[in-house]
């Protein structure tokens, strides 16, 4: 599946740890649950871009559209759960957002550069996650997460396109800085499952 998007897979540093799709597998309540979390804080995200930058016409185009998208994802995944009865709960962010968020450059047009790079790896890695989950999970949960997939790449290809799009430079090396933080993140080991998370600790 992921063949059909081979600049995504150029783009991501490494493949998801066999470790943590295996701890996918065995914890599908807690994967809908942050699953839904990840699109609704993406919507999120896309909103404050539009309200931050007002004056960058592409980006209030882009963002707009996916903002809906991830809204619609969101509705998709809540409908799942209350199918499955599961509960839609509060849980605690995984450590891969702010991993990387914290290394966001402090004066424009440096931080939204940094953030729409961050931007384009989370969307990158979601995509990829699905992909490699969709052939082990039901019928219904596998076909959902094909269908996420077109969207989850074209989010990816905005938010690098926008990056360069808005920076007063080459993004090579920033894209190179967030590629090795985004390996490290996905693969040290985690104590709680997520969406994004590395494989599970071993104690």
């Amino acid at each position: 599946m992921l063949s059909a998007y081979p600049e995504l897979v150029e783009f991501l540093p490494c493949k998801s740890p066999e470790a943590w799709v295996n701890w996918a597998i065995e914890n599908q309540t807690l994967l809908l649950n942050d699953h839904a979390h990840c699109e609704k804080k993406a919507a999120s995200t896309a909103m404050s871009l539009m309200y931050r930058y007002v004056d960058r016409d592409n980006l209030l185009h882009k963002m707009s559209r996916l903002a809906r998208e991830e809204l619609l994802h969101f509705e998709q995944v809540h409908k799942l759960m209350r199918k499955r009865g599961i509960a839609y709960e509060h849980l605690t962010a995984s450590r891969y957002a702010d991993g990387m968020r914290k290394h966001i450059r402090t004066h424009e047009p440096a931080r939204l550069v940094d953030t729409l790079i961050i931007g384009a790896f989370v969307e990158a890695r979601s995509c990829e996650r699905f992909a490699i989950l969709a052939p082990h999970l039901d019928e219904e949960l596998s076909k959902f997460y094909i269908s996420l997939l077109k969207s989850e790449a074209r989010h990816f290809e905005d938010y690098l396109e926008l990056a360069q799009e808005y920076a007063n430079e080459a993004i090579d090396d920033r894209v190179a800085f967030f590629r090795e933080l985004e390996r490290q993140l996905i693969t040290e080991p985690d104590v709680e499952f997520r969406v994004h998370s590395g494989p599970p600790s071993v104690n």
